[in-house]
């Protein structure tokens, strides 16, 4: 059930990142600057500046001004998530521990943010994100409505499920990357393994290698 709702959550990103595309190249905004080839970063026509925002980490607020000056790759998820989240956090620390080696001021770096300010606390969830990696910032919104324009506004979507006495969240499985101005430049869309069939108890996945070195040229480095 979860796996199904999860594609279902995937596709509805993939056309909304269509409906980005297409705005994009119709309303304008800077123009893009050139950028290297790349590998698993589909990115967009034109970078779009993201609505003023401001989430609520352990160490105070994260708003654009945090995130000027690097790039920075940003993914929605909950500490309580059974798969997709670990995965991913999982998986982007090998990149975080090859960026390692870049300037600080120069590195990219990974943006967590949970769509479960019901249970997701700003110290649980920032030993979750650390537990993976010391360098993945992470942050939430308890006002629901503020979280959902900051979601949108990168084109990503989440609902809360109810499972028995319970509940989960089904989320966007697609990371947005943001250039150092703190503008929407592209997105890394996940894979399903090799032989999996919709519907399939697969996991999702992202070629972290790709990512590693799209990251790394885009940040003005050699991979």
């Amino acid at each position: 059930m979860f796996n199904r709702s999860f594609l279902l959550v995937v596709v509805a990103a993939f056309f909304a990142g269509l409906g980005l595309l297409a705005a994009d190249r119709w309303l304008g905004g800077s123009a893009a600057p050139s950028l290297p080839s790349l590998e698993a970063v589909t990115p967009y026509p034109t970078p779009r500046p993201l609505p003023a925002f401001e989430l609520i980490g352990a160490d105070g607020p994260v708003t654009a001004e945090t995130l000027k000056g690097r790039w920075t790759v940003v993914f929605i998820g909950f500490v309580s998530c059974p798969d997709v989240c670990p995965t991913t956090l999982t998986d982007m620390a090998k990149a975080q521990k090859a960026w390692a080696a870049l300037p600080e001021a120069q590195r990219p770096r990974l943006l967590f943010v949970s769509i479960d300010p019901e249970r997701d606390t700003p110290e649980l969830l920032s030993k979750y994100a650390h537990f993976f990696h010391p360098d993945t910032l992470a942050a939430t919104q308890p006002d629901l409505a503020k979280l959902e324009a900051f979601t949108s506004s990168l084109s990503l979507v989440f609902r809360k499920v109810a499972i028995g006495s319970g509940y989960t969240m089904d989320h966007s499985g697609s990371m947005v990357l943001l250039d150092p101005e703190v503008r929407v430049a592209g997105v890394i869309r996940p894979q399903m393994p090799d032989g999996a069939t919709p519907g399939a108890a697969s996991i999702a996945h992202f070629d972290i290698d790709k990512v590693t070195r799209d990251l790394t040229s885009l940040a003005g480095a050699q991979p």
